[in-house]
């Protein structure tokens, strides 16, 4: 009862806030594609995000927060439906609302719904042109919409001459800020949030970024930050000890550059090329964030807007072999996420395990709007007033035919072939973090296994 009672009292103090305001607060809801925790914030200390650290510094910071299905269409449709990934729904990068869950009423449109003027800059949905368009006030917008190449085809990727016929993993380029994709999303957004505050209405803004997704493309200037000779690679890049051949993949989305083998290891230089070209691509990308933020606090829209940062899903930079995203180990599942709340008390760092699908009924929570009864994660507004409550037991996903839960301490994977199971990995992330060796088959763990794997059927189920 006293939990519950504090638990209560933690929800109620953090409306509070926002209610007692005397006005409806607004929303900057910001998605990076392909951010990993790879920030200064998260410890990454060789990483500069001066913008992104100074929003965890003022909000709060969630250290084991994890996506739902770790490729971007099926995650985004997830999160702005409130949904879980199933074997029937949100399966591929292609995932389509419209399709999986046409009748849900999404977090944008449950606002549109309230008063709320609801905007999508950039790649917030994957198929932002024609899924999910009565979520938002007006059409999503996008840089494609304003410029495309002499072939009617978007050229905003690449800035080189000599990649003008060719594709290329990587680009450094001496262009302003502008010339890519992101820079151009800035400062649409920055404009938008001009005219919100003139206009004096309530407003959930969604940008999303799209880099560090490849290619890793961005100015030289951020290119510069790095040393190319300092790169290093990660602690372990081994297949794991006992892995089933499920788990591996190869690395298909890289495969598709013209600058990189179709098969086989990457070169030791080869591959510090593009860590550090992802490396740049956060720079970049911060860079961008640094301007929505600043341009909150010029507008006067600073203290009574909140502002949510996630990145989709995890991503892999050659850990046990892999590149991109696509599987279910810690690397490709683990994201970044940030809330800042104002008139709340941030700088906090939360250790409880959260899920993106929490962030819907989060949203809901501190705008004062009921949950609808379709949500299937929680809300961790009260965990913002005691961050070092434990929060959930354990999170679940998937990724194809595997299914995978997460606990403080272990990631358990099983693949599926209907009800029948294929092959399963267990990984121990207090005694082995880098996921060097898959010790489900142990007979010490028997145990273990045979309860997670309970579990994960239990969710196939809904």
């Amino acid at each position: 009862m006293m939990i519950c009672i504090c638990l209560l009292w933690g929800i109620l103090h953090v409306h509070a806030a926002v209610i007692d305001s005397g006005e409806q607060f607004n929303v900057l809801f910001i998605s990076v594609d392909d951010l990993r925790p790879e920030l200064n914030c998260y410890g990454r200390e060789h990483i500069v995000s001066p913008h992104i650290d100074r929003l965890a510094a003022e909000g709060f910071l969630f250290k084991q927060a994890y996506c739902n299905v770790p490729v971007c269409g099926a995650s985004r449709a997830s999160i702005l439906t409130g949904l879980r990934p199933t074997p029937r729904r949100f399966l591929a990068h292609n995932s389509y609302i419209n399709e999986d869950a046409a009748d849900v009423v999404t977090l944008p449109a449950l606002l549109k719904e309230h008063g709320y003027h609801t905007e999508s800059l950039g790649k917030v949905l994957h198929h932002w042109k024609e899924d999910s368009l009565n979520s938002w006030s007006e059409a999503p917008w996008h840089p494609s919409l304003s410029k495309t190449g002499s072939k009617g085809r978007l050229r905003l990727d690449f800035q080189l001459p000599e990649n003008a016929n060719r594709r290329m993993a990587f680009e450094n380029a001496e262009v302003p800020d502008t010339a890519y994709i992101d820079g151009k999303i800035a400062a649409r957004a920055v404009e938008r949030l001009s005219c919100f505050s003139k206009q004096g209405i309530p407003f959930f803004l969604a940008v999303g970024f799209v880099k560090p997704h490849l290619p890793f493309n961005a100015p030289s200037s951020y290119w510069e930050l790095y040393d190319a000779e300092r790169v290093e690679l990660p602690d372990f890049i081994e297949i794991p000890e006992a892995a089933p051949a499920q788990a591996n993949h190869n690395s298909n989305e890289l495969r598709t550059y013209d600058n990189i083998p179709g098969e086989g290891s990457l070169n030791e230089e080869l591959s510090r090329e593009l860590i550090r070209g992802y490396y740049a691509c956060v720079s970049y990308v911060d860079a961008q964030i640094g301007k929505l933020l600043e341009a909150l606090k010029d507008s006067g829209l600073e203290d009574n807007t909140i502002v949510v940062l996630w990145g989709d899903h995890g991503y892999s930079l050659k850990e046990h072999s892999l590149w991109n995203k696509h599987s279910t180990f810690e690397v490709a599942l683990r994201v970044p996420l940030i809330l800042k709340v104002p008139g709340v008390s941030g700088g906090a760092e939360i250790g409880a395990l959260t899920e993106l699908l929490d962030l819907y009924p989060t949203v809901c929570d501190l705008l004062g709007i009921a949950q609808p009864d379709h949500l299937q994660g929680d809300s961790f507004v009260p965990i913002l007033h005691n961050p070092r409550a434990m929060g959930k037991e354990v999170i679940y996903g998937r990724w194809k035919e595997a299914d995978f839960v997460k606990t403080q301490r272990y990631l358990y994977t099983e693949w599926f072939d209907d009800d029948e199971s294929m092959a399963r990995m267990l990984y121990d992330h207090h005694n082995d973090p880098h996921e060097t060796v898959n010790i489900a088959e142990l007979p010490e763990n028997r145990e273990r296994v045979a309860q997670f794997s309970k579990q994960l059927r239990e969710m196939r189920k809904l």
